[in-house]
């Protein structure tokens, strides 16, 4: 526990319950009350979610493509409704998530030091801005690469596509998680940096092995089969990697300058 975490340190472990119970609750409301509005506004967010689909989509208009439009049907009596109520969950949960996160900073700071309070932020307010990132560059990019190509690809002219709107929404949810936390990879390092458990020399080491792991994981997540889209996942998370060789590198070096550091003073007091 923190020096300045007397206060909250003090108390028992039912006040700390208590203190969470709280923040659990503030949480709740903030994802319900924002889910809610969503939920309201359900011309306008879908237009938002189901454009990607469209022949008219800013991503094919800035590269001149003219796809296909992808067609959607609904199969269940419930499933437009539950997607609905689904999707305004997400979208509620992503709106709220700055609170969401400022409400768990609240409740863990007290019992941390200041520089690890420092850290702390960093590491909060980097991990919501890379996911965001990671979320756009799929909305944007990855995402409507992939549905044009899946939504219209035939293994005969015999056998038509009937897109459903529960599978649609299912791979755009999925994608987005993947390539949020996808791009928590230089946080990622930077904590296991920090926390001495990998250095900028391990790996550039490992860098072939680690481009190989990329190229597997970006086929994973884009099953397209054609290059443009494979190398629209696969580049962010090679240049992703390169960046977070830069930071633990930057990382380290106080822990290598204190090492050596203390090296020479070894050496000076056995002279």
């Amino acid at each position: 526990m923190g020096a300045s975490g007397t206060e909250q340190g003090a108390g028992t472990f039912w006040d700390h319950l208590d203190i969470l119970r709280g923040c659990l609750f503030k949480i709740a409301i903030a994802v319900v009350g924002f889910s809610i509005v969503v939920f309201c506004f359900k011309e306008w967010v879908f237009d938002i979610v189901l454009a990607p689909r469209n022949t008219d989509f800013i991503t094919y208009r800035l590269l001149g493509i003219q796809p296909e439009k992808v067609s959607l049907m609904n199969t269940g009596l419930t499933e437009q409704f539950m997607i609905h109520m689904k999707t305004s969950f997400y979208v509620g949960f992503l709106l709220a998530s700055p609170y969401v996160l400022y409400e768990i900073f609240s409740f863990i700071s007290p019992g941390l030091y200041d520089n690890e309070r420092r850290y702390a932020i960093k590491l909060v307010g980097g991990v919501y801005i890379m996911f965001m990132l990671g979320t756009a560059l799929n909305y944007f990019a990855i995402f409507p690469m992939t549905i044009n190509f899946l939504g219209n690809y035939q293994v005969s002219p015999d056998v038509a596509n009937m897109l459903t709107l529960q599978s649609y929404m299912d791979t755009l949810l999925m994608m987005n998680m993947v390539m949020g936390l996808v791009f928590e990879l230089p946080m990622l390092c930077w904590l296991l940096g920090k926390l001495g458990l990998i250095s900028a020399a391990w790996m550039r080491d490992y860098r072939r092995h680690a481009i190989v792991l990329i190229l597997i994981l970006s086929a994973i997540i884009t099953p397209t089969g054609d290059i443009f889209t494979l190398s629209l996942v696969s580049v962010p998370i090679i240049l992703l990697y390169e960046a977070s060789i830069l930071i633990v590198a930057r990382t380290n070096r106080p822990q290598l300058e204190e090492k050596v550091a203390d090296e020479n003073r070894q050496i000076d007091n056995k002279a």
